[in-house]
C-alpha cells in the first residue's frame, strides 16, 4: 500500500549543505525572495518572510554571509563600542540599537573600551579589518590615530552618548556640561547649599563635575568637596566615596553621583551609619536605571533616555545606509534630559 504525500513542509534537498535555491523550493518562493527575506526583511511581506525563515529552519540552511557582502560590498555587521557592561547605564542604549539593527537585517559586534580612547583606537584597528557597514562610539573623545582610520574608511559613523565641536560624522546624545549646570540649579532652587561629588574618572562624568563645579561658583557657593574613583563604577564605588568624604569631615548636605550605581552604593553606605535620606543626606544619581525608582527610599536621578539614543542612532545609520554614495546629510540629534525627583532629594 502506497504512502500517502504529507503536507508537512519538510526538507527534500541533497545530502550536501544546503543552498539558497533549496531553501526557495522548500518555501515555495523565489531565490531572489529568499535572497531578499535574509539580507533586506524589511521590503519583503511578513508571510513571505515567515516561509522563508520557516525553509531555514527545516533545511538547516547557512547563508555564506562573506559571499554575500563581496557581491554586495555590504557585511551587514554594525560595530558597537561601550566602555563598560559592568553595570547597566549603557544597556538601554544598547538594546534598542542592535534590536533596531536587527529588525533591518543587520548584526551588531560589541567592543568594551574601559573609559579609555587607546582601548577603542585598538578595537578599531581589529574591527575596521572585519569591514563593517558602520560603527557607533559612545562619546566624542578619541586619539588622533582612530580619528585618521576612521576618516579613512569612509563609513558611517555615530557618535552617541555626547555632542562634541568636532563630530566625527553622526552625533546622537546629549550635552553633558548642560547636566553639571541643571544639576546645581535645580538642587540650589530646592535650597541645598552644602554641596560634595562622589565620580568615577570617566571623562564625560568628570565634565560634568567641573561644569557644576562652575555653576556653583557662579551662585556664589563653596566648592565642593570631590571623590574620583578609578572607573568601572560599582556600588562599592560610592561607599567609598561617602566613607572618604566623611573622613573629610567638610560639612556637606547633598551628594552628586556620576551614576545611579555609585549613588546605590552612597545609599548603602549612608544607611550603615545611621544617616537619614534625605533629612541628614540628600543623594542624586544619574542615568535614571530601572531600579532607581524601586529603591527605599526612592532614588533621584538624572534621566538621558538612553533606548531613544538606541533607536536614534539605529535610524541615523540606517538612512546613511539607504543613502549610497550620495551626499553624507549632517546628523546632529540632540536627546536631550531631565530631572526626576524622588525621595533622596
Amino acid at each position: 500500500m502506497a504512502k500517502k504525500s504529507s503536507k508537512v513542509l519538510t526538507a527534500a534537498v541533497n545530502p550536501a549543505a544546503p543552498t539558497l535555491i533549496d531553501v526557495a523550493r522548500v518555501a515555495g518562493v523565489s531565490p531572489i525572495t529568499v535572497s531578499r527575506a535574509l539580507n533586506r526583511p524589511e521590503i519583503v511581506s511578513e508571510a513571505a518572510r515567515e516561509k522563508v525563515l520557516a525553509a531555514v529552519r527545516v533545511t538547516g540552511y547557512v547563508p555564506n554571509l562573506l559571499a554575500g557582502g563581496l557581491a554586495s560590498n555590504r557585511s551587514r555587521l554594525v560595530a558597537l563600542f561601550v566602555p563598560t557592561i559592568v553595570h547597566s547605564i549603557f544597556a538601554e542604549t544598547v538594546q534598542a540599537l542592535m534590536a533596531r539593527l536587527s529588525q533591518a537585517g543587520y548584526q551588531t559586534l560589541l567592543g568594551l573600551t574601559g573609559y579609555s580612547a587607546e582601548q577603542e583606537e585598538q578595537l578599531l584597528a581589529a574591527v575596521l579589518g572585519r569591514k563593517p557597514d558602520g560603527i557607533v562610539l559612545t562619546g566624542t573623545l578619541h586619539t588622533a590615530a582612530s580619528r585618521q582610520r576612521l576618516a579613512q574608511a569612509g563609513i558611517p559613523v555615530v557618535e552617541s552618548w555626547d555632542l562634541g565641536e568636532d563630530p566625527l560624522d553622526m552625533q546622537v546624545g546629549f550635552s553633558h556640561e548642560a547636566v553639571g549646570r541643571a544639576q546645581a540649579e535645580h538642587l540650589h532652587a530646592r535650597g541645598y547649599r552644602r554641596f560634595a561629588v562622589v565620580s568615577v574618572d570617566d571623562p564625560r562624568a568628570l565634565r560634568r563635575c567641573r561644569s557644576l563645579v562652575a555653576r556653583l561658583a557662579e551662585l556664589g557657593l563653596a566648592e565642593p568637596p570631590l571623590e574620583i574613583l578609578p572607573a568601572p563604577a560599582l556600588v562599592e564605588s560610592g561607599r567609598a566615596g561617602l566613607r572618604q568624604l566623611l573622613a573629610r569631615d567638610e560639612g556637606f548636605d547633598v551628594v552628586v553621583c556620576s551614576s545611579d550605581t555609585v549613588a546605590q552604593g552612597v545609599m548603602a553606605e549612608a544607611a550603615s551609619r545611621g544617616l537619614r535620606l534625605p533629612e541628614d543626606l540628600a543623594v542624586l544619581g544619574f542615568g535614571n536605571l530601572s531600579s532607581a525608582a524601586q529603591m527605599h527610599p526612592a532614588l533621584s536621578s538624572v534621566s538621558v533616555e538612553g533606548d531613544r539614543m538606541g533607536t536614534l542612532a539605529a535610524e541615523a545609520l540606517l538612512q546613511r545606509f539607504n543613502q549610497g554614495e550620495r551626499a553624507r546629510d549632517a546628523v546632529r540629534i540632540d536627546t536631550g534630559f531631565h530631572i526626576i525627583d524622588r525621595a533622596t532629594t
